[in-house]
């Protein structure tokens, strides 16, 4: 199945997933996705993850993080930057998420950093998705 945003396939998989209650759900790799996911787990959203090469393209086993009540630890997963309608930001000019409770995910000349690792190191970019 061909999808034209592969980062906002990865972000519905993650609210079903969470939506049903599973404990780990696979997603087709690629180096964004993993990039993604990384930082995820980096911001305590999801337990862990684990990349698994194939002949093909792969897939990344993400292990869903859920509370003492068992309701999901991710309350929100927004993709801000579509394929259609890209959005860059500067350091600068970059916004708090729920006033500082979330954050923010940028594709940046370093890597894919949080809103607040653009802001200690100055950096803008595309802001891919928000988090909390």
């Amino acid at each position: 199945m061909n999808v034209t945003d592969p980062v906002a396939d990865l972000l519905t998989r993650i609210r079903n997933g969470q939506m049903a209650k599973l404990d780990v759900i696979n997603v087709p790799a690629s180096k964004m996705k993993i990039a993604l996911t990384h930082v995820l787990k980096r911001e305590g959203m999801v337990k862990n993850y684990k990349c698994i090469r194939d002949d093909k393209q792969g897939f990344i086993k993400i292990a869903l993080k859920y509370d003492d009540k068992g309701k999901g630890v991710i309350t929100q997963l927004k993709r801000e930057s579509k394929p259609s309608l890209r959005r860059y930001v500067r350091a600068d000019d970059m916004t708090y998420v729920k006033g500082g409770f979330g954050f923010g995910v940028y594709s940046t000349s370093a890597g894919l950093m949080t809103d607040h690792e653009c802001r200690t190191k100055n950096i803008g970019g595309e802001y891919i998705c928000s988090a909390f």
